[in-house]
C-alpha cells in the first residue's frame, strides 16, 4: 500500500483519482492547488505524488522543483 499525494486544483478529477487509489488500497492525500501540496509533502512521506500542472498559487512544474530538491520521489504529471 503506498502513500500518495495527488494535486489537482479541479476537484472532481482529484475525487476521481482518490476512489481509484482507494480501489487499489492506496492512501491518497489531496492538495488543492500547489502551496497546500508543498506543506503536505514537508509533514508526510509519500510513495508518489500526482501532480497537476495548471494550479492556483504555485504551478506543478514549481511543486516539482521544490520536491526535486529533496526527494527522488516519483512524480506524475
Amino acid at each position: 500500500m503506498a502513500n500518495v499525494l495527488v494535486a489537482d486544483d479541479n476537484r472532481q478529477i482529484a475525487s476521481v483519482l482518490e476512489e481509484y487509489l482507494k480501489k487499489e488500497n492506496h492512501t491518497p492525500v489531496i492538495a488543492l492547488d500547489g502551496e497546500q501540496a508543498l506543506e503536505l509533502f514537508k509533514q508526510q512521506k509519500f510513495d508518489a505524488v500526482l501532480l497537476d500542472v495548471m494550479m492556483p498559487k504555485v504551478d506543478g512544474f514549481s511543486v516539482c522543483r521544490e520536491i526535486r530538491k529533496t526527494s527522488a520521489v516519483p512524480v506524475i504529471m
